[in-house]
């Protein structure tokens, strides 16, 4: 079973900023970029395979012809021919709009096929960059549709000052939004479902203000009100760091500049690296090299027992 690379998806947006291009050093002169869409099974957005024997191949025709091979035993009774996970690179120049997402009941009430629950890395984002995760005073259903319509809702979220390593895990229910300047890591459920709170009043291009989900958002959002929004955790060089871990994804960071052997030989899931930093190989039990960098996604099958990898490189981890 191969490794596997994708093709991106940038999805240009008002939003878009310019890190995006850069970081996966490719040749393009695209301006405005948001988004990448490193590895996705979203319908109309499924990525293709780019090396080896299954290139050219969309990535749900692809677990449809290797099934429990690719996806594991459990996922694949779970989740059938939609590959589970959506990876993205986000860069925003600009703040993005409040939101929140339903869970899986709450989305397949509405016709849905499933919620939507997420988490984000920061990478190397602008000094004075901020987003809003949660809330930090508590409010009424009621209070809430008012602080909308006049525009003060921000006020009741928490804002954070980020840096590169802040961790923040977004189970549906939570309000938030990216600000500024962040460029993180994205990982999530196979879904594209987003309930916009506020928009700051803003209009797209045609001069018209987008569409708002006030009173599907305020059936999902958790009122709760915690005391940090924010994962904290202890990273370590040369070792495995869990950062969460839920029962939609699994997420590490490993911060390498020595050789590692990667066991994967008792899990059931497929595996996906993420390249945050450095450049570096691996090596697969196989005797298969592919080469594994920043900004680069990675793609290992349920089949995948071991790997060595070599260099020095920062990345993530994620399997269910």
């Amino acid at each position: 079973m191969e490794i596997m690379k994708f093709r991106p998806q940038l999805k240009q947006v008002l939003w878009g900023g310019n890190k995006i291009i850069p970081f996966k050093q490719l040749n393009d002169n695209l301006s405005m970029v948001g988004e990448s869409w490193e590895i996705s099974g979203v319908k109309g957005s499924e990525s293709i395979v780019t090396n080896g024997k299954y290139a050219g191949k969309q990535i749900n025709e692809l677990t449809k012809l290797l099934k429990t091979k690719l996806l594991g035993k459990q996922n694949y009774e779970r989740f059938g021919d939609e590959f589970p996970l959506l990876i993205k690179f986000i860069d925003a120049s600009k703040q993005l709009s409040v939101q929140v997402h339903p869970n899986d009941e709450q989305a397949q009430a509405r016709g849905l096929k499933r919620g939507k629950t997420e988490m984000w890395y920061i990478m190397n984002s602008e000094e004075n960059a901020s987003l809003y995760c949660g809330l930090k005073k508590r409010i009424t259903p009621d209070e809430y549709k008012t602080m909308v319509n006049d525009g003060s809702i921000t006020e009741a979220l928490r804002e954070y000052k980020v840096k590169e390593g802040d961790v923040f895990f977004l189970p549906p229910g939570r309000i938030h939004s990216i600000g500024s300047g962040c460029f993180l890591a994205e990982i999530q459920q196979t879904s594209d479902i987003t309930y916009r709170i506020y928009d700051f009043k803003r209009k797209d291009k045609k001069g018209n203000y987008r569409q708002l989900h006030t009173e599907e958002a305020a059936e999902c959002i958790n009122f709760t009100v915690e005391d940090d929004y924010r994962t904290n955790y202890e990273p370590i060089k040369e070792q495995r760091t869990e950062l969460t871990s839920c029962p939609y994804f699994t997420v590490s960071v490993y911060d390498l500049s020595q050789p590692m052997e990667l066991d994967y030989s008792q899990l059931d899931s497929f595996v996906i690296l993420i390249g945050l930093k450095g450049k570096g190989h691996i090596i697969n039990d196989e005797q298969q090299q592919i080469s594994f960098r920043e900004g680069e996604s990675i793609l290992l099958p349920a089949t995948a027992t071991k790997l060595q990898i070599k260099g020095e490189i920062k990345f993530l981890e994620t399997y269910i």
